[in-house]
């Protein structure tokens, strides 16, 4: 177990070695797609529901999580910025909720470690349009 936890706590609180060309060195992830009603509906379902997202903002597979949602529904996301560097950074939280990678949901009280589409993730939380 402490060999997964000390390279993942070195991971979230040394200095970003890696850009994404996506950022020009912000600290936030740029959502640029456009929502659609439902992608809306469903990110205001799972703030309401206590659904987290666990994400940093250089990490690629969590702009491409966030893009699915656009911009707008993004907005409307419970989501925990776990870099150290990051823009209202909670690294603690994130070290002690044991988040191994990006983005990792939690649903229900489980950790759920990847990309899911807007269907998966309606799936997995009851989600009705």
């Amino acid at each position: 177990m402490k060999r997964l936890l000390i390279p993942l706590f070195a991971f979230l609180t040394l200095p970003n070695a890696v850009l994404s060309n996506h950022l020009y060195n912000q600290k936030k992830l740029i959502v640029t797609s456009e929502s659609n009603r439902e992608s809306i509906e469903l990110a205001k379902y799972l703030n309401d529901k206590g659904v987290v997202k666990y994400s940093a903002y250089w990490c690629p597979n969590c702009l491409n999580q966030s893009e699915l949602f656009g911009k707008q529904a993004y907005k409307e996301l419970n989501v925990v910025e776990c870099a150290r560097d990051g823009i209202n950074s909670q690294t603690q939280l994130c070290i002690d909720k044991k988040i191994q990678g990006f983005p990792t949901w939690e649903i229900n009280g489980k950790l759920i470690l990847g990309v899911l589409s807007l269907n998966e993730l309606s799936k997995l939380t009851g989600f009705k349009n």
